[in-house]
Formats: structure tokens, sequence, C-alpha cells
């Protein structure tokens, strides 16, 4: 994978326990996105335990070791 043109910025980290029902993603240039759950069917079925096992690949793209699929920074962006 690479870095997408015209995104200058990157996932730092996520957070799944301090907003019920939703994600905080933490970005690179200091902004926190916070987002449903709903809104990522394959995210939400998975158990708390299961999403903490996230890893972000090329500051830009996320998945986790339990799913096959690969997020992008743009999946985001495109609902906050």
């Amino acid at each position: 994978m690479c870095k997408m043109e015209n995104i200058h910025t990157g996932i730092k980290r996520f957070d799944f326990t301090s907003y019920c029902g939703k994600m905080a993603v933490y970005l690179t240039d200091g902004r926190e996105l916070i987002i449903p759950l709903s809104l990522f069917p394959d995210i939400k079925k998975l158990s708390l335990q299961k999403r903490l096992e996230w890893m972000v690949l090329d500051d830009q793209f996320f998945t986790f070791k339990h799913l096959s699929k690969v997020f992008s920074i743009k999946d985001l962006m495109q609902l906050a």
C-alpha cells in the first residue's frame, strides 16, 4: 500500500471504550473523529476484545486481526 494523494494526515490510534457505540479515531494532525459503529457493520460485529486488536497500515489504512477487510482514512473522513 502507499499513501493517498491529497490526504495529509494519518491515523494515530483508535478508542472503542470512551463513547458507547462509537469509535474515536485520533489523527496525526490532532483531530479526533467520533464515528458511530453502526456505519461500520463489520467492525460493530467484533467483540470489544477483538476491536482492540487493530492495526494501522501506511498511516492511512487500518484493519483488525480478525477481519480480512482493510479500511482507509477516506472511509472515515467521508463520515466526519
